[in-house]
């Protein structure tokens, strides 16, 4: 069977501040999906990468007496080390000041300016720089922002380019209507179709250099440079080497009858990637995406993090103390997939101890040890046993990752009950034997230790690998704690 293209991406993390769980949770979600993929035998291209124009940008640059392009390259690295960090498979790390970006921003600027979609006009707008985006006076909470409360609304009267949105209402709403799950879940479909057919107003594209030049320029007009949200959008097809090879930007996005990207993004992009995006898209006459992922918040306490309040979770610090696995683990398995979520120091500790070390750990640590005392040659236990990695696709594949880890939990929690059942360790050495065989191949009603391991590939890959590599060896001998208790 010949392989299939699969194209998944995250949104660009705009590079003003360093890395957060928040945006951890969108990448490790991307990175699920990807590993399960690659399962399956799919050809993955999985795209990550920085935002790297607009004021916001060029104004912290200033600040901290860089140039722009010195400021940009400092936190890009920052996020790439991510990769490491998180354990991360993607294979593009796409940056919007490389050559080929800007090369690829200017041609769709192009293809839509030539198809009547762009034209000049005067800017009068109400501006959160937090957002980069124009505010109505009805997203205001006195008078400011409502995601960016510390910073003053500003008022922007200039020449710029425009973006004919209102031409779109009725092909959004056509692609939105040709798939029904366009959009996940399904109230931001709702949220979003309400609010392209509440009349779409055409937003600005450009900026003037002579008061911000940090930006691509505006094709055939040097005193212009492109709105950040209109460059970055981009980078989804420049990634693909868009529009120098057709033939991998046709394999992988896909083609008009057959869209195939996925992109993935929080509940405070969805009006870019969902609507301003597809219309760039439908301007240049090229295909849509074909679904997109809509994530929630993750809050601290039960607030909004801010460095003001002292509550913003450092995902490497975590990592550095509790492990990847365990960071991966709780943003999957603890936080709703598509609601906002509470991520405290406590509720991470109390999943770390319940679930990990007294969960999957434990397990692992009783039959290797029982093994070991037993000194056996056991039939080759280790094969691909794909059964429960078949049973939690419908969740991965619905977003609903808590669901895949409590069907996994299950499987876990019958095999601790089949040990205390049986009690091996105060058997005879031959009925020992007989029931450590059972746990290890599995029976029709319960999984065994290597299915349970290749379950947790996508999610837990380095604990999986450990299992795998412990379970293969000719003799089974006991090991660390995978996960020692706090």
């Amino acid at each position: 069977m010949a392989k299939k293209n699969f194209y998944i991406t995250t949104t660009l993390p705009y590079v003003n501040a360093d890395p957060h769980i928040g945006f951890a949770l969108e990448i490790v979600q991307a990175d699920a999906i990807a590993r399960h993929r690659r399962l399956l035998g799919d050809n993955v291209f999985f795209n990550f990468g920085t935002d790297e124009h607009g004021l916001k940008i060029y104004r912290k640059a200033l600040e901290n007496k860089k140039t722009p392009q010195e400021y940009v390259n400092e936190y890009a690295k920052k996020f790439d080390n991510l990769k490491k960090t998180l354990n991360l498979t993607y294979n593009s790390f796409i940056r919007t000041t490389e050559t080929h970006h800007i090369k690829a921003a200017q041609e769709i600027w192009t293809r839509c300016f030539e198809n009547g979609f762009i034209e000049k006009g005067i800017y009068k707008a109400k501006y959160c720089v937090g957002c980069e985006l124009e505010k109505q006076d009805s997203e205001l909470v006195e008078g400011k922002c409502a995601i960016h409360p510390n910073l003053e609304i500003e008022i922007i009267d200039e020449e710029n380019y425009f973006f004919k949105f209102s031409k779109f209402e009725k092909k959004l709403l056509d692609l939105y209507k040709k798939y029904p799950d366009f959009i996940v879940p399904a109230n931001r479909l709702k949220e979003i179709t309400n609010f392209v057919s509440s009349r779409l107003e055409d937003f600005s594209v450009s900026r003037l250099k002579e008061k911000m030049p940090w930006g691509v320029p505006v094709p055939n007009d040097d005193k212009h440079v492109m709105f950040v949200w209109f460059d970055a959008l981009t980078n989804y097809i420049s990634a693909l080497d868009w529009p120098d090879d057709e033939k991998k930007f046709k394999d992988f996005w896909g083609t008009k009858d057959n869209p195939n990207a996925l992109q993935m993004a929080g509940k405070d992009n969805l009006r870019q990637q969902a609507a301003m995006w597809q219309a760039m898209l439908l301007a240049a006459d090229l295909p849509t995406s074909r679904q997109i992922f809509i994530h929630g918040f993750v809050t601290s306490g039960g607030q909004k993090m801010s460095k003001s309040l002292g509550n913003v979770i450092n995902p490497f610090e975590y990592v550095e103390k509790y492990g990847t696995d365990a960071v991966r683990y709780f943003l999957l398995a603890k936080l709703h997939p598509f609601e906002d979520s509470d991520f405290t120091k406590e509720k991470f500790e109390t999943a770390y101890n319940a679930d990990l070390a007294n969960g999957v750990g434990n397990l692992v640590s009783r039959v290797t040890k029982l093994l070991e005392t037993l000194n056996v040659d056991l039939p080759a236990q280790v094969k691909k046993q794909d059964r429960l990695l078949k049973e939690i696709q419908p969740f991965i594949e619905s977003y609903n990752f808590y669901l895949a880890f409590q069907q996994i939990w299950q499987k876990i929690s019958q095999l601790d009950r089949f040990l205390n059942d049986e009690r091996p360790w105060e058997t005879p050495k031959s009925e020992a034997i007989e029931s450590m065989g059972k746990l290890l191949t599995g029976t029709h009603a319960m999984a065994s230790i290597s299915e349970i391991a290749y379950a947790l590939q996508p999610f837990l890959p380095e604990t999986s690998e450990k299992i795998l590599r412990q379970f293969a060896a000719d003799h089974i001998k006991s090991g660390p704690p995978l996960f020692p208790r706090i």
